[in-house]
């Protein structure tokens, strides 16, 4: 079985080079994120081009209140990546089967809560975000479609989990691929062809979901797991608490975070429908625009999980800074695009020239964060694939409830405020987070440091460790010199491709 070779038998993710299987896996994580990306963007994309400025409103605000939901669920099921990883990694299949059965349980009721409170409470949410009162009726009845398909969410995240966790990237892949394709068909059929606007591109999302998931059903029909789930069923209670306690704090943290957001959204709603398009656009283009970051951290968490499980704790270490390596020079790119052409890229989803000045405004401030993340969110795959998701929790609330929610709110009410100014504490609360990772990791490699040589003789230049993450370019991971400063990281003679094949 083709999961089966995957998960038990010779594991890529386990020994040998690393670069080439972190690249492998990685790659058609950034492939379904950017279909991601794009199965979200689409919809603004269709509904800016065929609709008023209140429907790309109500399309805009309405998607943010639905990823803070998602994100609930893409949250617990990195808590089913991680366990399920750890039990590859130490080839256990009973152990596996009951992270997969307790998942199940878990998501069902899970599911059903979420879509009775965000049906129900759809109007209040739209009201807490300031939605413009032309946008109003539309925005509410987005977020109550889109909430009918919540089920549809928690499967398609739930089974894309699972395939994660089995070393598995290219399944889930195919799965986004397919909703992606039904929902641009139907976005076009539903928003430029019946005219529904907002409410199109809402029926078009869930049908799209639910298209995916039935379809993944019936892959997993014709590719079992390598597990029974049917004979770990009443086995799998314990689990269900274990899956709680790693994957809550990421999906409280990814709640809150996303709040964070929503808050800052609703900051900008009450400067008028053009500065809340505009900022919407920007949140989308984020997505686009950080896909490489976001794949290493899912890849990390999944590799670094199953070497956890295996006992190679280098091994690991040594992802990170190759994830890092690499990542960071994507970020520069991504830097120069929104600080250089905003304008050209928030033409892609609206035509309005008052909502472009704003998006542009909007995106030169945030554009520094794309030089951060790139460290941060590798940072983040990599605790939380150690199940250190506690820590991962508190740094994302602290920089988002003391830092960019305040810094968000003062720049607001500023005489001269502007889309740039409030733009600001978004990359103010990234720098935060970048360093509240960069000293827990290094508290981390002093408590591991048993795991390291404990004499490193170094030779060259020395780098502060905030820029240690570069490492990998330059030989082993190294461990801290007593003959230098805490704060510095040495520098190896090997050269990367030596670390590469590892």
């Amino acid at each position: 079985m083709e999961n089966e070779k995957e998960a038990y038998g010779e594991n890529a993710f386990l020994s040998g080079p690393i670069l080439p299987p972190l690249i492998r896996f990685a790659l058609p994580l950034m492939l379904s994120l950017l279909l991601q990306a794009f199965y979200g963007g689409v919809d603004l994309v269709v509904v800016g081009q065929f609709s008023p400025t209140a429907s790309v409103s109500a399309v805009a605000t309405g998607s943010q209140v639905m990823q803070v939901i998602t994100s609930l669920i893409t949250g617990l099921t990195m808590g089913v990546t991680v366990l399920l990883g750890k039990a590859v990694g130490a080839k256990d299949r009973d152990r596996a089967g009951q992270v997969v059965a307790g998942q199940i349980r878990l998501f069902v009721v899970m599911a059903a809560v979420l879509t009775v409170l965000m049906i129900l409470f759809a109007p209040e949410a739209a009201q807490l975000m300031n939605v413009p009162a032309v946008a109003l009726d539309e925005t509410v009845r987005y977020i109550r479609i889109c909430s009918a398909g919540i089920l549809f969410i928690t499967a398609y995240n739930g089974i894309s989990g699972i395939f994660r966790g089995l070393g598995n990237s290219r399944s889930p892949f195919l799965f986004v691929l397919i909703a992606c394709l039904v929902n641009v068909g139907l976005d076009l059929l539903f928003v430029a062809g019946f005219h529904l606007d907002a409410a199109g591109a809402a029926l078009a999302t869930v049908i799209a979901q639910a298209v995916s998931v039935f379809f993944s059903f019936g892959y997993i029909q014709k590719h079992p797991l390598p597990f029974s789930i049917k004979e770990q069923w009443h086995a799998a209670k314990g689990t269900i608490g274990r899956i709680l306690q790693v994957g809550s704090p990421i999906a409280l943290q990814d709640f809150l975070t996303n709040m964070s957001f929503l808050i800052i959204t609703s900051i900008v709603n009450t400067l008028g429908v053009i500065a809340s398009a505009g900022v919407g656009i920007s949140e989308k283009l984020f997505v686009f625009l950080s896909i490489v970051p976001m794949a290493f951290m899912s890849a990390l968490s999944a590799f670094v999980a199953q070497n956890m499980g295996a006992g190679n704790k280098k091994r690991a270490d040594r992802s990170l800074f190759l994830a890092q390596s690499i990542s960071v020079g994507f970020g520069v790119v991504m830097f120069l695009l929104t600080f250089f052409a905003g304008w050209q890229l928030a033409s892609l989803f609206s035509n309005d020239l008052k909502v472009l000045a704003g998006a542009q405004e909007y995106l030169r401030g945030c554009s520094w964060e794309y030089l951060i993340i790139a460290f941060t969110f590798c940072f983040l795959g990599y605790f939380n694939g150690r199940e250190h998701t506690l820590f991962v929790m508190a740094q994302g609330l602290f920089s988002a409830f003391l830092v960019r929610i305040p810094l968000s709110y003062f720049f607001s009410i500023q005489p001269d405020t502007g889309m740039y100014l409030i733009s600001l504490a978004v990359p103010i609360s990234a720098l935060v987070n970048v360093t509240l990772c960069t000293g827990y990791f290094l508290l981390l490699r002093h408590r591991d440091k048993k795991f390291y040589p404990r004499k490193t003789r170094h030779n060259g230049d020395v780098f502060p460790v905030f820029l240690g993450v570069f490492a990998g370019f330059y030989g082993e991971p190294v461990g801290f010199s007593a003959k230098r400063s805490f704060f510095f990281l040495g520098k190896r003679k090997a050269p990367f491709l030596r670390l590469a094949s590892a």
